[in-house]
């Protein structure tokens, strides 16, 4: 499925709407620490039913913040790895000087099965 979005075209504020809601944000900081996590690690980990985790991460896919991979029957998803520097620095940042604001669904993640 692999979606590929243009990231040097990220505007500031494309990219800080893409963030202005709590479960996009969460996801990103989540992905800035493991790497790449499936579907049902995210709904495990934010404790939000599938349908709903799929649809923002359909809205970060647009936003051109991550990427998909088809896996079997899983779907994986990652940061984009064209983000621009600044956009990059921003959610690596966010999530070293914030781990309070994921520490439940870390610890959740690390608690779950899919």
């Amino acid at each position: 499925m692999n979606t590929e979005t243009n990231c040097s075209a990220l505007s500031p504020l494309s990219f800080f709407k893409c963030l202005s809601e709590d479960t996009r944000l969460k996801t990103l900081l989540l992905l800035s620490e493991y790497t790449s996590l499936c579907v049902c690690d995210l709904t495990t980990a934010l404790d939000i039913s599938q349908p709903k985790i799929s649809r923002h991460l359909a809205d970060l896919r647009k936003c051109g913040l991550v990427l998909d991979e088809r896996k079997g029957k899983w779907v994986y998803y990652r940061l984009h790895p064209g983000l621009p520097g600044w956009a990059s620095d921003v959610i690596h940042n966010t999530a070293k000087h914030n781990v309070d604001f994921v520490a439940q669904a870390r610890a959740n993640l690390k608690t779950g099965n899919c």
